[in-house]
């Protein structure tokens, strides 16, 4: 299968988009969308969730942002760049949202600066370190894949505001996925030597997977989507085990309190500071 046909095939649903959503999306996606919470809705179920997701959003745009300098050629720099800051803006808006709902007031800076690691409830998939390019693009795919089904979903939410922002996120992520895809499918039909890197990116990463699915079914959907490019990368898609959702529970690996500690020092070194 080429690159292209996995093109076609994973994008074929949004097929009147443009192909690459870096750069656009400068519209308020929240221009005219009512912001009171509705009537029924459990105000701390949906201040969670929109925590969970603007921290996974938060910690894979750091990750993302530790290849400026360190891509394989420009291009790539670029792009990934370029979703990484897709990222950090839904990572804003979730943030915000969560400062409505949960009774605090707080800002979007309050959550990303000034919580220490337990405090956070991303998944921890996405705070391992990078690794080499097959890693980071296997990871890629992987978290883009849940990402979008699980904001797809999400567009159906009884909260306006969540809603609007996971139809934004649908875009991006769709071509976050496959951005990925191609990476995946290029490494792993490519040398002996990316062909052995990429199997050993899906061999570290499928142990995180489990996580993924505790919260909400779409593990035959993903697993689809994952499916479809390893066979096309001519790579087998380890077998792996649910477990507990310890990111969600704020239990993470070694890597995340260096990752924090880089992210938040400018903020914690001058925390009235204004830019």
């Amino acid at each position: 299968m080429s690159d292209d046909h996995v093109y076609l095939t994973l994008a074929e649903e949004h097929e009147d988009d443009t192909r690459w959503a870096y750069g656009t999306g400068f519209e308020d996606p929240l221009h005219g969308v009512d912001t009171t919470v509705p009537d029924g809705v459990d105000r701390a179920a949906l201040a969670g969730l929109c925590l969970a997701l603007g921290d996974d959003a938060l910690v894979a745009a750091q990750r993302l942002a530790e290849w400026t300098t360190r891509a394989p050629e420009l291009e790539e720099e670029v792009a990934l760049a370029n979703i990484g800051l897709d990222l950090l803006g839904q990572a804003r808006l979730l943030y915000a949202r969560c400062g409505q709902v949960d009774g605090t007031g707080r800002g979007e800076d309050a959550y990303a600066y000034f919580r220490d690691p337990a405090g956070f409830r991303n998944v921890t998939l996405a705070e391992l370190p990078n690794g080499d390019f097959a890693f980071s693009m296997v990871r890629l795919l992987v978290f883009a894949s849940w990402r979008l089904a699980h904001l797809q979903r999400l567009t159906a939410s009884p909260d306006p505001v969540l809603a609007a922002v996971a139809a934004k996120g649908v875009k991006e992520l769709t071509y976050h996925r496959q951005y990925a895809a191609e990476w995946v499918v290029r490494l792993g039909d490519g040398t002996e030597e990316s062909h052995r890197r990429t199997r050993a990116a899906l061999r570290q990463v499928t142990p995180h997977l489990g996580e993924l699915f505790t919260a909400y079914d779409a593990r035959e959907e993903v697993v689809a989507v994952l499916r479809q490019v390893t066979d096309a990368a001519g790579v087998p898609l380890p077998a792996w085990t649910p477990g507990p959702g310890a990111g969600r529970r704020g239990v993470h690996t070694e890597h995340l309190a260096p990752l924090l500690a880089e992210l938040q020092s400018v903020a914690r070194a001058h925390p009235e500071a204004s830019w």
